[in-house]
């Protein structure tokens, strides 16, 4: 298997994430990063012609309702079950 990401670049990374990493590590995250990067050349390879790019698994539309006008409460209505009123205004604790 051809090597896609050196030593030099696991290290490099290691660095920039911060990791402090074994010398067993490196080599396994080594390993494991040409592993798959190598499959991901052999998916290079399949056949797409004709094949539309597909970003979402299942078909995205617009679900928005319609926006329609309602009566609203008055404000005695939505005053009504609050003791913390004053002036028509619901009150709130004073900021400061």
């Amino acid at each position: 298997m051809k090597k896609i990401v050196t030593r030099q670049t696991v290290e490099h990374v290691a660095a920039v994430a911060r990791l402090d990493l074994t010398e067993k590590e490196l080599k396994k995250l080594e390993q494991d990063l040409n592993s798959i990067l190598a499959a991901f050349k052999i998916l290079d390879k399949a056949p797409v012609k004709g094949v539309e790019a597909s970003y979402h698994p299942i078909p995205v539309f617009d679900v928005m309702r319609e926006d329609n006008i309602e009566k609203g409460f008055t404000p005695e209505q939505a005053l009504g079950n609050t003791d913390h009123k004053e002036r028509g205004f619901f009150k709130g604790p004073k900021a400061i």
